[in-house]
């Protein structure tokens, strides 16, 4: 063995260089951290900006003075409409209609979407049509009034939960996902004797986790932030739920204003009343969301049609 062989022998080898070691990659990071922070601004500001003037005084947010940190801080909106006992009776309407909404809904569009997602059901192209037929075309305003109110459903729950119980994009996406579950599953529970509605509960759902708490999170904020409907349906105040009575607070404070015959409160109210309203409206919403939102992204991906 000669010299240069010995050394070449004895150099040690030089570790592959990895693609994420690269200028290239670095600054590739770089470029993504900085786009991603401007992302999370631009969507945390108006936020942050509505928190502000929720607390911030009238004359600073007439003025426009108000940005991301409070003016002249106080609470007299929160108070006025906190103390408000049918403030708190039309926020608990408006728990109670979401729950039961959405628990009605996603029965009704489980079972539905598990019905569709059979290829070897007799009529399934009929249903599927119906369905999407809704997506396009409705009766109209009156029509649907007279309907409810020839029904009885009037001044009632039903109203608001029954006209709304099956959303055609959640119905489709849950379908969507059944479709793609493997057959041997359900056949091999079959053969062990269970029934249909054996298989849906004790195969299906399990399996359905994420799309079902992800058509949760969907049919959840719709009801809850609903209020025409309600609007439409109910002539009682204390059947409203919350939305409605701060619409009714935001129209009231309004009109008081520009007829010039409000009082310091009202006027108050007035300025910050459509922040102090978005954030007593979202802030279950934001509650809630942290526990479902490692179901989100998963179910609407396992949901989607697969090309």
């Amino acid at each position: 063995m000669t010299v240069d062989s010995a050394r070449t022998v004895l150099r040690p080898r030089r570790r592959a260089r990895s693609p994420h070691d690269t200028r290239g990659y670095q600054i590739f990071k770089i470029v993504n951290a900085v786009i991603l922070t401007g992302v999370v601004v631009v969507t945390l500001y108006p936020f942050a900006n509505i928190i502000a003037r929720s607390l911030s005084d009238e004359a600073y947010i007439r003025a426009g003075q108000v940005n991301v940190v409070p003016r002249g801080f106080n609470l007299g909106t929160y108070q006025l409409v906190m103390s408000d006992s049918m403030f708190w009776t039309n926020y608990r309407n408006t728990i109670v209609y979401t729950v039961t909404a959405t628990f009605i809904s996603i029965v009704l569009t489980t079972c539905y979407a598990y019905v569709l997602s059979k290829k070897h059901l007799k009529g399934r192209g009929m249903l599927v049509g119906i369905a999407v037929f809704t997506m396009f075309f409705s009766g109209g305003l009156i029509p649907n009034y007279v309907l409810i109110t020839s029904l009885g459903l009037k001044n009632s729950i039903w109203a608001i939960v029954l006209p709304n119980a099956i959303s055609v994009f959640n119905l489709l996406v849950m379908k969507a996902f059944f479709e793609s579950l493997p057959t041997d599953l359900e056949e091999a529970a079959a053969v062990d004797g269970l029934n249909t509605y054996g298989i849906l509960w004790r195969i299906v759902i399990p399996l359905s986790k994420a799309i079902i708490a992800t058509m949760v999170l969907f049919y959840a904020v719709s009801f809850w932030n609903s209020w025409f409907s309600a609007f439409l349906y109910m002539d009682r105040s204390e059947l409203f739920p919350v939305t409605v009575y701060l619409r009714n607070l935001i129209a009231g404070a309004t009109s008081a204003t520009s007829t010039g015959s409000s009082s310091d409160t009202l006027a108050q109210a007035a300025a910050n009343i459509q922040s102090v309203t978005i954030i007593l409206t979202v802030l279950p919403i934001i509650m809630v969301y942290p526990f479902i939102q490692r179901y989100f992204v998963s179910g609407i991906m396992l949901g989607a049609v697969k090309g």
